[in-house]
């Protein structure tokens, strides 16, 4: 079971990906504990995350173009704050 992300890298993370993309569905889960001790953990409880979006800018994307459009958004927080990110990006479905 997968806990839905509340700590200050989780709510940076819906911040950051609220202002870009204007989901229509968000979701952040916290992975880490599921790698406590393994590489990549900085012991904060916050380094891995699965993060499900769903947003009108997927619209006639590729998956890679949404991968990158997620990372763009997150900027900074790749490099620093998060050690891995399983992204599930789609559009909304259609009416």
């Amino acid at each position: 079971m997968n806990d839905i992300a509340t700590g200050p890298v989780a709510r940076e993370i819906a911040d950051r990906l609220t202002a870009a993309l204007a989901p229509t569905h968000l979701e952040v889960i916290n992975d880490s504990r599921h790698h406590a001790g393994h590489m990549g953990d900085d012991g904060s409880g916050e380094s891995h995350f699965t993060v499900i979006v769903e947003s009108h800018a997927f619209i006639d994307t590729s998956r890679v173009d949404r991968q990158r459009l997620v990372n763009r958004a997150l900027g900074d927080l790749m490099e620093d704050r998060i050690h891995a990110l399983a992204i599930k990006a789609r559009p909304p479905e259609a009416d």
